[in-house]
């Protein structure tokens, strides 16, 4: 446990740094008057940032995963041990928890939790298409799937393999910037467990009943999917084999 103490604790600071601002900027953006907004830009702006530099500060000690879904196929895939996965994935929860109990504490009183739920991603496909109930469910997890892959091909291409580029977690935080220029406003574009979860545990607990979980389970399978296929795909039809 010890020579895990370190990766655990980049891990947990890594995925607190993404949360904190991520869903801060989400929460500040409700606070500010008109014509001061941030908006979708700013907000992608701070998630991509904020990830960027988690994983840059982690990737050396931990391999700068902050996301359970990436932990999971790395695991799928052999690239990590079961002991270490699942410490992993435990630590990125705490951390992202962590990060969602000082928002609570900071904009609990405010709108920022009313109208902005203290920055958990939701499903909001019903605001722009005819959808609802199940069909709705399937197409933000459809959604999820395909913004993940595209930011686990993004993390191989840019981390994981040989050849790539020491830009060190830029080109991952620049994906997730734009997947949330595309889909924040449908499904507030997690692709991460840990980050949907961190705010959506006091979200539910600060508003009465525990409906606002009602659709967390697309973070972790949608996420899951779409890690698992796009590591895939870049393993066995990218990656260079090994001599």
């Amino acid at each position: 446990m010890r020579n895990l103490l370190a990766p655990c604790l980049a891990e947990m600071i890594g995925i607190f740094f993404l949360t904190f601002l991520g869903a801060g900027a989400i929460c500040v953006n409700e606070l500010l008057p008109e014509g001061q907004k941030i908006g979708l830009i700013g907000i992608a702006l701070a998630h991509g940032l904020a990830l960027s530099i988690g994983v840059s500060a982690s990737m050396n000690v931990s391999g700068g995963h902050l996301n359970p879904a990436v932990t999971i196929t790395m695991w799928v895939y052999g690239q990590i041990d079961t002991m270490r996965a699942v410490y992993y994935v435990i630590f990125q929860l705490l951390g992202a928890l962590l990060a969602g109990a000082l928002l609570a504490l900071i904009f609990g009183w405010s709108k920022a939790l009313t109208q902005a739920g203290l920055g958990t991603p939701h499903v909001g496909l019903h605001n722009f298409f005819n959808v609802g109930g199940w069909q709705e469910y399937l197409m933000a997890t459809a959604i999820e799937i395909v913004l993940t892959a595209l930011l686990v091909a993004s993390i191989f291409g840019t981390a994981v393999d040989p050849r790539a580029p020491k830009i060190g977690g830029f080109g991952i935080g620049l994906t997730v910037m734009a997947d949330i220029l595309v889909g924040g406003p449908l499904t507030g574009a997690a692709m991460n467990p840990a980050r949907a979860l961190g705010t959506a545990v006091w979200e539910a607990a600060l508003k009465p009943g525990f409906g606002v979980l009602a659709d967390h389970w697309i973070y972790w399978v949608g996420p899951i999917i779409g890690g698992i296929l796009a590591a895939g795909i870049y393993i066995n039809y990218i990656l260079p084999e090994k001599s």
